[in-house]
Formats: structure tokens, sequence, C-alpha cells
């Protein structure tokens, strides 16, 4: 029993040890998560494009890349477009923060989860695919997206969480579906070219400062199926409609 004991402990030790392995290759930085997985955690500051592969080849291994970690591409300024394999089912919190070069990126439906400040102050990034296996979507995803002109988000997302779209300056529409019930504390705060959006029926509740800053709105129409809207969820100058 002693000896089993022991084997057991070596098998748990060797696991922790190499499960924590990095290694690199070209730009990019690698963490070994099990025998079959690996994890994006780092990238070069110069990289200016990452094509990421579903397979990453290691001293004769390969393994399936199936998360970004957290603030992996963060500051690398250079960087234009990046494309994400079907492998990843996770993006970490602010995986690109502040690319201020990234102009589009397309999400793939694998991907079921995205932490905040993920693509937060991208200032160059135009356009963002967000896919339909996403429930909902994290604050501050896309806050000082200066650039960002329109944004559709899919039927699966039932929440739009605070300081979302926040500061996205450029922005003039967005589609909100039939699934969502919530839009969050200054969700919208600050999108000085937002001039119309349609909130569905399937809205319940509306945040402190949703939609203030939003200058061009001059008009709202809120749905009867709101039954708590928030002080200063709106900018005085927009006109209220319920129907």
């Amino acid at each position: 029993m002693k000896k089993l004991g022991i084997l057991v402990l070596a098998c748990i030790t060797a696991i922790n040890l190499w499960a924590q392995e990095e290694f690199k290759i070209g730009k990019l930085t690698f963490e070994i998560k099990t025998p079959t997985t690996v994890k994006l955690i780092g990238a070069d500051k110069d990289i200016t494009k990452a094509f990421l592969s579903e397979t990453i080849d290691y001293e004769g291994n390969s393994y399936i890349l199936t998360y970004i970690g957290y603030e992996a591409f963060e500051g690398c300024s250079a960087l234009t477009s990046v494309t994400i394999p079907n492998s990843v089912t996770s993006i970490g919190e602010g995986a690109f923060y502040r690319c201020t070069s990234l102009t589009s990126v397309t999400i793939p439906n694998s991907v079921t989860f995205i932490g905040r400040y993920a693509f937060a102050w991208c200032e160059s990034l135009t356009s963002v695919t967000i896919p339909n296996s996403m429930t909902s979507i994290e604050g501050y995803m896309f806050r000082g997206c200066k650039s960002l002109k329109s944004v559709t988000i899919p039927n699966s997302v039932k929440n739009i969480g605070v300081f979302m779209f926040s500061d996205c300056s450029a922005l003039t529409s967005v589609t909100i579906p039939n699934s969502v019930k919530e839009i969050g504390y200054k969700a919208f705060y600050g999108c000085s070219s937002l001039t119309s959006i349609t909130i569905p029926n399937s809205v319940t509740r509306i945040e402190q400062g949703a939609f203030a800053g939003c200058t061009s709105l001059k008009s709202l129409t809120i749905p009867y199926s709101v039954t708590s809207i928030e002080v200063g969820a709106f900018d005085e100058h927009t006109k209220i409609i319920y129907r």
C-alpha cells in the first residue's frame, strides 16, 4: 500500500510539472495544460499577424490549442490581424487589450467564453463577429473601440455587460436580439454616433447610464416588457417612447 501511495504521488507530481511546461514557437508562447491541449499565454510585442493553428507541434508531440490566455496579446500595438481556430473554446480577460492596430477579428463558434476587456481599446477595430455559441457578453469587452461602426449580437446572448460598448464613438447601429434580457451599467455610454437602436420585447431591465452620452440618439422606443429602468439610463435630450 505504501509503494502504491508513493507511485500515485509521483504520478501527480509528474503531471503537475509537465502541465506547467512552457515553450515558444516563433513569436508565440504556449503552456501545456493536458496531455493533448495547450494554452497560448503570450506573444512578442512586435508581432504583426497571428495565424493560430488548431494543432501545435512541439518536440514530437501534437497538441490542440483550446485557450487564448489572460492578456496573451496585451499591448501588441503592431498586430493587425488574427485568425482564431475552431479548437479554441475560451478567450481570457484582456487577451487583446490595447492591440491598437487590430482592424478585424472573427470569433469562431467553438468559443463559449470571452473574458472582460478582451478587445478593449482596440482603437482600429472596425468589425467583429460574435458567435452564436456566446450566451453572455462580459463587461468592458469592446470599451474604447472608437473605430467600431456596427455590431450584430447573436440570438444566444442574454445579457449585455457593463461598459460593454462604452466610448465606441463611431458606433452607429447595434442589433439587439430578442434573447437579451438586461442591458448593463453604461453598456453604450459615450456612443456619440449612435442614432438608432431597437430594444426587443425580451428586455426587462436597463441599468444606470446604459445610453448616457449617446448625443446623437434623439429618440428611443422602450417596450412595455421593461419593468426596471435605473436613474440616468438615458440623456435628457433623448425622447423616450413607450410601446
